[in-house]
Protein backbone atom coordinates (compact mmCIF):
# COMPACT_ATOMS: atom_id res chain seq x y z
CA UNK A 1 0.00 0.00 0.00
CA UNK A 2 1.73 3.44 -1.19
CA UNK A 3 1.13 6.38 1.46
CA UNK A 4 -0.60 9.81 1.03
CA UNK A 5 1.24 12.45 -0.74
CA UNK A 6 1.48 14.49 2.34
CA UNK A 7 2.27 11.48 4.84
CA UNK A 8 5.82 10.14 2.64
CA UNK A 9 8.58 10.95 5.08
CA UNK A 10 11.31 9.51 1.58
CA UNK A 11 12.30 9.44 -1.72
CA UNK A 12 11.57 5.97 -1.43
CA UNK A 13 7.98 6.49 -0.45
CA UNK A 14 7.45 9.16 -3.06
CA UNK A 15 8.83 6.86 -6.28
CA UNK A 16 6.65 4.19 -4.70
CA UNK A 17 3.35 6.59 -4.75
CA UNK A 18 4.21 7.54 -8.48
CA UNK A 19 4.71 4.37 -9.54
CA UNK A 20 1.33 3.01 -8.02
CA UNK A 21 -0.41 6.39 -9.49
CA UNK A 22 1.52 5.55 -12.84
CA UNK A 23 -0.07 1.74 -13.09
CA UNK A 24 -3.39 3.07 -12.39
CA UNK A 25 -3.24 5.96 -15.39
CA UNK A 26 -1.51 3.25 -17.50
CA UNK A 27 -4.80 1.27 -16.87
CA UNK A 28 -7.88 4.10 -17.43
CA UNK A 29 -5.97 4.82 -20.44
CA UNK A 30 -6.38 1.16 -21.38
CA UNK A 31 -9.81 2.06 -20.21
CA UNK A 32 -10.14 5.21 -22.12
CA UNK A 33 -8.80 3.28 -25.33
CA UNK A 34 -11.54 0.42 -25.16
CA UNK A 35 -14.23 3.09 -25.60
CA UNK A 36 -12.09 4.85 -28.70
CA UNK A 37 -12.22 0.73 -30.01
CA UNK A 38 -16.20 1.21 -29.23
CA UNK A 39 -16.52 4.37 -31.03
CA UNK A 40 -14.88 2.91 -33.93
CA UNK A 41 -17.40 -0.16 -34.25
CA UNK A 42 -19.96 2.13 -33.34
CA UNK A 43 -19.73 5.09 -35.96
CA UNK A 44 -21.18 4.23 -39.55
CA UNK A 45 -18.21 6.25 -41.71
CA UNK A 46 -14.39 7.44 -41.07
CA UNK A 47 -15.18 10.62 -41.47
CA UNK A 48 -17.75 11.05 -38.17
CA UNK A 49 -14.03 9.59 -36.37
CA UNK A 50 -12.87 13.20 -36.04
CA UNK A 51 -14.95 15.59 -34.37
CA UNK A 52 -13.46 19.08 -33.82
CA UNK A 53 -16.34 20.04 -31.89
CA UNK A 54 -16.16 17.32 -29.53
CA UNK A 55 -12.14 17.53 -29.18
CA UNK A 56 -12.69 21.34 -28.03
CA UNK A 57 -15.14 19.82 -25.37
CA UNK A 58 -13.28 17.08 -24.47
CA UNK A 59 -9.96 19.24 -24.11
CA UNK A 60 -11.84 22.49 -22.05
CA UNK A 61 -13.62 20.06 -19.66
CA UNK A 62 -10.42 18.38 -18.65
CA UNK A 63 -9.19 21.75 -18.56
CA UNK A 64 -11.98 23.25 -15.98
CA UNK A 65 -11.72 19.73 -13.98
CA UNK A 66 -7.97 19.99 -13.55
CA UNK A 67 -7.59 23.97 -12.40
CA UNK A 68 -10.84 23.08 -9.89
CA UNK A 69 -8.72 20.75 -8.72
CA UNK A 70 -5.45 23.26 -8.53
CA UNK A 71 -2.97 22.06 -10.94
CA UNK A 72 -1.64 25.21 -13.07
CA UNK A 73 -3.29 26.52 -16.01
CA UNK A 74 -2.81 24.87 -19.32
CA UNK A 75 -1.34 21.92 -18.16
CA UNK A 76 -4.53 19.30 -18.73
CA UNK A 77 -5.01 21.55 -22.55
CA UNK A 78 -1.51 20.44 -23.09
CA UNK A 79 -1.70 16.97 -22.21
CA UNK A 80 -5.44 16.50 -23.29
CA UNK A 81 -4.45 17.70 -26.63
CA UNK A 82 -1.89 14.81 -27.36
CA UNK A 83 -4.61 12.65 -25.29
CA UNK A 84 -7.14 13.30 -28.07
CA UNK A 85 -5.11 13.72 -31.38
CA UNK A 86 -4.11 9.87 -30.23
CA UNK A 87 -7.44 8.78 -29.12
CA UNK A 88 -8.38 9.73 -33.32
CA UNK A 89 -5.54 8.31 -34.79
CA UNK A 90 -5.98 5.19 -32.54
CA UNK A 91 -9.52 4.80 -33.62
CA UNK A 92 -8.94 5.64 -37.15
CA UNK A 93 -6.76 2.95 -37.28
CA UNK A 94 -9.51 0.42 -35.74
CA UNK A 95 -12.48 1.58 -38.00
CA UNK A 96 -10.22 0.83 -40.76
CA UNK A 97 -9.12 -2.43 -39.09
CA UNK A 98 -12.82 -3.30 -38.29
CA UNK A 99 -13.64 -2.84 -42.42
CA UNK A 100 -11.08 -3.68 -43.70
Amino acid sequence: MTLAADACMTMAEVRAGVDALDADLVALLARRFAYMAAAARIKPDRGAVRDEARKAQVIANAEAAAVAAGLPAGLAADLWERLVEASIAYELAEWDRLRG
